[in-house]
């Protein structure tokens, strides 16, 4: 496996060496001793999370705060998506600066989000399965939101506005500024 820096530290794209030949192909997408190896730290994952989402869905920009805060190591298992990570982390460099990768079924890639970081996707392809392990458990009340579109991330999301299906929930989040980090 090869690890690509991203610009945000600690933040880091994982790309597995595929075995293809006639019969399909074969990877290894996560071995705990190398992943921990490659990355330099202990990682305990806790939680497998997955999701279904049509052409233009929008899910971001999320995150958990203080002692539920997640790291996470996010894939796609079939289609593409543009896959966002926020440094929220005060004393970084850093900070309120962003990354977008595309992470697709084709390209195998992954992403590795440190806990500190707010987290998204928008789904490219016709539909996207998404999925991602998290190394501590979901909290509601440590959940936290920046709105998608907030003017001063300036995220480039690839796709309309008008094109973009987003849930009340995240409709709502509050600006980087606000958002409660």
């Amino acid at each position: 496996m090869i690890v690509k820096e991203t610009g945000l530290k600690g933040c880091v794209i994982l790309e597995p060496r595929v075995f293809e030949d006639e019969r399909g192909y074969f990877f290894e997408s996560y071995n705990r001793s190398k992943f921990n190896e490659l990355i330099g730290r202990e990682i305990n994952f806790v939680q497998d999370n997955q999701s279904y989402s049509r052409k233009g869905v929008i899910r971001a920009l999320h995150y958990q705060t203080g002692e539920y805060a997640q790291a996470k190591l996010v894939r796609v298992l079939k289609g593409a998506v543009l896959d966002v990570a926020v440094d929220l982390r005060k004393d970084s460099e850093t900070f309120g600066k962003h990354i977008a990768v595309e992470l697709s079924d084709q390209n195998s890639l992954q992403l590795f989000i440190p806990r500190g970081f707010a987290h998204g996707f928008i789904v490219l392809s016709n539909t996207a399965e998404f999925f991602y392990k998290c190394d501590n458990f979901y909290n509601k009340e440590s959940e936290g939101g920046i709105i998608y579109n907030d003017k001063e991330l300036n995220i480039d999301w690839k796709l309309d506005e008008k094109d973009m299906i987003v849930s009340d929930k995240d409709k709502i989040l509050p600006n980087f500024r606000n958002a409660r980090l």
